[in-house]
């Protein structure tokens, strides 16, 4: 049964129009949080917040799109918060996308940049402002980022999206001893296979027949799941967890196999090379590579 542990806290999600982002704000108002969404895909956005007006939860939800990447647009989304709800106290920097793919030898260093800019930069830029505004009302506050099991082991592919969700957690590591002080912990959420559109890529019936060999619980991972872990490090029940990387896998990572069973869509031997941009709305941009290109 859901509790109110977030009554009357205000909590800012990127990325919050589509899968976990989502079922995290559900998450949140049913616990008693007032919501600001932030994605880069309006309609998906607008459409949300239609829902969830219909819903009941009109005056508490609100919707800004934003493009995590660039400051000025996480600085407006924070204003947005704190000038709609009064103040902040939970920063959910969750917005992402697939990113670059393809074999190192051919990978674009745009396409390098740009997944770091989404999955890296952003989590930078929104702890950096969400921090500003909690210090300023005092209190303290709680900022969860999403990083990944592929940010924890190797093998798991694609290396550049691998690559970023490390970073978010030593990112994560570090922002927790710097604004310890001002009692604000910083902690990541690190999912295994969880069924949303950026992970299944439309083959739901392909990816769960993966999911069957490599991961022990007999339960697929819901958006829902990822949804009361950050819930749990965003309400007082965490008070003294900081600076942590918390696991929701199924057990994925402790069965071992990521070298012999990679997740669904990866492969030793890359057959395309582009970047792939999720629920965003922007268009993916990816080509097949020819034989003699991929790496053997």
């Amino acid at each position: 049964m859901i509790g109110r542990r977030l009554e009357g806290r205000v909590a800012v999600i990127t990325g919050g129009a589509a899968g976990i982002g989502r079922a995290t704000a559900e998450r949140f108002l049913a616990e008693g949080a007032q919501v600001m969404i932030g994605d880069l895909n309006e309609a998906k956005g607008v459409a949300l917040i239609e829902r969830l007006t219909d819903e009941g939860h009109g005056g508490n939800v609100a919707f800004s799109r934003v493009d995590v990447s660039q400051e000025p647009d996480v600085v407006r989304l924070i204003d947005a918060a704190t000038d709609r709800f009064g103040g902040l106290d939970i920063m959910f920097n969750n917005a992402g996308f697939g990113g670059a793919i393809g074999p190192i030898t051919e990978m674009s260093v745009d396409h390098w940049d740009e997944t770091f800019a989404v999955l890296v930069r952003s989590v930078f830029i929104g702890i950096k402002h969400s921090a500003r505004a909690m210090i300023r009302q005092g209190g303290g506050g709680a900022i969860i980022n999403t990083a990944s099991i592929a940010g924890l082991a190797g093998g798991v592919p694609p290396m550049p999206y691998a690559a970023s969700k490390t970073a978010v957690v030593g990112i994560t590591k570090h922002a927790a001893v710097e604004l310890a002080e001002h009692r604000i912990r910083v902690n990541a959420v690190c999912p295994g296979i969880i069924f949303t559109d950026l992970m299944h890529l439309g083959r739901p019936d392909e990816a769960d027949a993966v999911r069957k060999v490599i991961q022990p619980w007999p339960d697929r991972g819901e958006p829902e799941h990822i949804a009361s872990a950050v819930a749990y490090l965003a309400s007082d029940d965490s008070i003294f967890v900081n600076g942590e990387a918390h696991v929701v896998d199924g057990g994925y990572l402790a069965n071992g196999l990521l070298a012999v069973h990679p997740l669904f869509g990866g492969s030793r031997r890359p057959t395309h090379v582009g970047i792939t941009r999720g629920t965003t709305g922007q268009r993916n941009d990816v080509q097949r590579l020819p034989p003699e290109a991929s790496p053997r």
